[in-house]
């Protein structure tokens, strides 16, 4: 690579992998919701959100690279912003082991594959250690939004990093990959556990007990998740694959 990178990630998950390659430096732009590596990241400027982009602050920053993913940022931003920026990574990860890949296309996008390396061994043994417990599955409905009720379908990230422990997401009738979900289709009390994600709508206990209160559950099959042990891809699914663990070791010690 000739010269130094200048790298504007609109992706939160993947700026916190830029520094976890010791890009941190070459970071020179992220959004609001980048709030990882915390300390490190403060010194990036922020350029709006994921899906509300201010082009003209990011072309001031001369990026050299833009980082971007199919779900989280808007087409057409991306596509203005292509005309002016050398080099666009495009990402679009739906398994839990697409973050390997991820790890190989950065490390040798910036030369970094020691450091690419070092994560893919991280990630393999938590994923290991994932596997080799005997669970039962269990069904559970995955919400992530209220006004309208919203989960994921099987065909995301989400859904396959529950699987790798056992949770098998309960899916209603629609071709989008994050649909509205209707009680009647789908109801609470035929699913195993309920889990209320953090992310995007920032769900809390309290909303997980109302919610079994309304559609008479025992609380307990009501838990609120860690949304980015879930959904965040990058150096973070190390720990979201031992978060996991820990959880279905929970789940199986509470029902024993």
């Amino acid at each position: 690579m000739s010269g130094a990178p200048r790298i504007v990630s609109l992706v939160p998950s993947l700026t916190e992998l830029l520094f976890a390659l010791e890009l941190g430096p070459q970071v020179v732009g992220r959004t609001g919701f980048c709030v990882h590596p915390r300390d490190a990241v403060r010194a990036v400027p922020k350029v709006g959100g994921t899906k509300t982009v201010d082009v003209e602050r990011i072309l001031a920053l001369r990026p050299t690279h833009l980082v971007v993913n199919v779900d989280e940022n808007e087409k057409p931003t991306v596509e203005r912003l292509a005309e002016h920026v050398p080099n666009v990574i495009v990402t679009h990860p739906v398994r839990a082991a697409d973050t390997l890949d991820l790890f190989e296309q950065f490390g040798r996008a910036f030369d970094r594959m020691p450091q690419a390396a070092r994560l893919n061994t991280a990630w393999r043994a938590a994923h290991d250690e994932a596997r080799a417990r005997q669970w039962r599955a269990l069904r559970v409905v995955y919400l992530i939004w209220k006004e309208p009720w919203m989960t994921v379908s099987r065909d995301t990230y989400i859904a396959d990093m529950l699987a790798q422990v056992g949770l098998d997401v309960i899916v209603p009738t629609s071709a989008r990959r994050y649909p509205e979900i209707d009680w009647g289709e789908c109801p609470p009390a035929e699913a195993d556990l309920v889990l209320f994600s953090s992310e995007p709508f920032r769900f809390r206990e309290r909303d997980a007990h109302a919610f079994a209160d309304a559609h008479g559950l025992d609380r307990r099959r009501c838990l609120t998740i860690d949304g980015e042990m879930t959904s965040w891809y990058g150096p973070r699914a190390i720990e979201g694959l031992r978060y996991l663990t820990r959880l279905r070791d929970a789940i199986e010690e509470r029902a024993a």
